[in-house]
């Protein structure tokens, strides 16, 4: 037994996901599923890092709004963003407006964009760990681990910013390499 509840459906879930239809939606369709790509796992980056100091839900109802203003989270575009852009992003309402993290997008792609096709994908998912045992309650589920402090120094060490240890774990959880979905619940793969 684990602190899943049942959904509205009857499922049990990790509590979490059973606050918003926004959370539902991403718990069940999303959170804790392989992600690859290197666009797909910038977005992801970026948005934790966006994430930081804010609720998870501030983020994921905006997404769209970073979508639009990040041209698609593709690498290629963003790291052509001028100081017209910047300047744009910060008036932009869509998403969140603070200057560290949208300066720290640009200097992510910019970074990104001289590395090989595929090697953010099989540079993160290098620090994938090996499963280990299901969480029963949301307090077995850490912020930090080895592996995303690990993750995170070497992000930093090849350029990277804004992607600490937390912020690297979120992003393991949100992509997949780690399933801290509660042992009983209906979205977990392990």
């Amino acid at each position: 037994m684990s602190d899943a509840v049942a959904g509205p459906d009857g499922a049990l879930r990790c509590p979490w996901g059973l606050s918003t239809e926004d959370y539902l939606a991403y718990h069940d369709e999303e959170w804790g599923r392989p992600v690859h790509g290197d666009d797909a796992l910038y977005e992801r980056l970026s948005l934790e890092a966006f994430q930081s100091g804010l609720s998870w839900i501030t983020i994921l109802r905006r997404r769209e709004g970073f979508r639009a203003a990040f041209a698609g989270f593709r690498i290629a575009e963003v790291a052509t963003f001028t100081d017209a852009d910047r300047e744009r992003l910060l008036t932009d309402p869509g998403i969140i407006r603070n200057r560290a993290k949208i300066d720290a997008t640009i200097a992510n792609a910019r970074v990104l964009a001289d590395w090989a096709p595929g090697e953010l994908d099989e540079f993160i998912w290098s620090h994938a760990p090996a499963p280990g045992p299901a969480p029963k309650s949301l307090g077995d589920v850490p912020a930090v681990t080895d592996e995303s402090t690990a993750l995170s120094k070497a992000l930093k060490k090849r350029g990277l910013r804004f992607v600490g240890p937390t912020t690297a774990y979120a992003l393991m959880q949100a992509c997949g390499l780690v399933d801290d979905h509660l042992v009983d619940c209906v979205s977990r793969r392990l």
